[in-house]
């Protein structure tokens, strides 16, 4: 417990309207007690109180008055703050909405199983990504700040700090802060690092094991399965430029596991079911992929008289795998006069590392009588996130006008999409 923030304070109201009704534990800067909110017991709160002095004092309201003005389902919400005396203690204050149960009381009991690792990482970024936007660095992601409000999952706000801000030396380190918590600004890069420890505590029970007086990367356990991490991994790098983004944890957690990284160029070898099953698996799309080529040999052309563009073949010169994959580019293939303008998805060079062979998505798209895309919609595809960067890019099309009996006419035209490691191509095959 805090030394300035006596537990046996229950019974006291701050300032006249809330009660000390329990209390609820130390968070390491102050004391935490249940309250109510308006003098209705139906209405449970958290109020934290904090020691501090004048000065202070009045930055740190500042900072909540700017918390409070946030909105987002995954933040816990600030309803009040102040400032209070008991005896001769100034304390500040923050209500807050009470949450249940945290993270930190569920992992001694056992830790989370990779389901449920991702129903907990997709509402903290979300919430993370809003706060980045807004202008904001948590700055103490760890178990205890993952809170559980009425069944859903919010992370805790009351400690959030303006990106930007100099740091004040903190007297106990952990894993939790970053490398360059110990001076200058905090980023929303020390928030990434956070995240990866979180990963890692969430899948084994423990932190990863790291030591801050060495500029050796954190250890990552073998047993932590993938895309978690390599994620994790990624996370927790000493160079802050060298941490991967939000957005590419999201898009690692949407690849299918077939696409991510393997933990290791070392790690054992896979089980024969396992082995077994991918074989299979790549037996059956082949047979798709011959059972497609086959159908579409017996389709009728489409007729020239409505202007519908002759199927269009991906051409890209052979060129070696690696030397490739180094340059990390998209390559467009050519296309007929029918379009005017191609775009291709953009895929982060990260992302496109974890590709093996190659990735189809077609798109069908609705284009009106000016040659503008009025409508897209996913065809088939083998993957939820490439799908949606193919269905983005799809929308941006634009096609020369076609006509039927001399008036301009809408037409319905699929768009093929591969994925490779060296290469992302389209094709306008209908």
């Amino acid at each position: 417990m805090t030394s300035s923030v006596d537990s046996n304070w229950i019974g006291q109201v701050i300032d006249g309207r809330f009660p000390l009704l329990r209390w609820l534990g130390d968070s390491g800067s102050g004391g935490v007690f249940l309250t109510e909110l308006d003098g209705d017991p139906s209405r449970k709160a958290a109020i934290k109180l904090i020691p501090s002095d004048e000065d202070a004092a009045q930055a740190r309201i500042r900072v909540w008055a700017a918390i409070a003005t946030l909105s987002h389902p995954h933040l816990m919400r600030i309803f009040h703050t102040g400032s209070w005396r008991i005896d001769s203690t100034l304390l500040l204050y923050a209500v807050t909405e009470y949450a249940e149960e945290n993270l930190s009381q569920i992992l001694p009991e056992r830790p989370l199983n990779p389901s449920e690792t991702r129903e907990m990482l997709e509402p903290v970024l979300d919430a993370l990504g809003y706060l980045h936007t807004n202008g904001f660095v948590h700055g103490h992601l760890k178990p205890s700040n993952i809170m559980v409000v009425d069944d859903q999952l919010k992370i805790f706000s009351e400690s959030l700090r303006v990106a930007g801000q100099p740091i004040k030396t903190v007297a106990l380190l952990s894993v939790y802060d970053a490398p360059e918590s110990a001076a200058g600004p905090i980023l929303p890069s020390a928030d990434i690092w956070s995240l990866g420890a979180l990963l890692v505590e969430s899948l084994t029970q423990h932190p990863p094991l790291w030591d801050r007086s060495t500029q050796r990367e954190a250890v990552v356990p073998e047993s932590i399965p993938e895309p978690f991490a390599t994620i994790a991994r990624e996370c927790l790098r000493i160079d802050p430029q060298r941490r991967c983004t939000l957005g590419e944890i999201k898009a690692r957690l949407e690849l299918p596991l077939s696409l991510q990284e393997p933990a290791s160029e070392t790690s054992p070898t896979k089980p024969a079911k396992l082995r077994l099953t991918a074989i299979v698996a790549a037996a059956f799309v082949l047979l798709l992929v011959i059972s497609g080529l086959l159908l579409r040999s017996h389709q009728p052309h489409p007729s020239p008289s409505i202007g519908e563009p002759q199927a269009v073949s991906p051409a890209a010169a052979p060129q070696h795998p690696s030397s490739v994959a180094k340059k990390q580019s998209a390559r467009a293939t050519a296309v007929s006069g029918a379009v005017v303008n191609q775009v291709l998805p953009d895929v982060p060079a990260r992302i496109r590392d974890t590709i093996s062979g190659t990735v189809h998505v077609s798109i069908r798209v609705t284009v009106d009588p000016s040659g503008e895309v009025s409508d897209a919609t996913i065809d088939s595809t083998g993957s939820k996130y490439f799908s949606n960067l193919a269905l983005k890019a799809a929308r941006q099309w634009r096609f020369k006008p076609a006509q039927a009996d001399g008036q301009a006419a809408s037409r319905v035209l699929l768009l093929r999409f591969e994925f490779t490691q060296s290469a992302t191509k389209a094709a306008l095959v209908r």
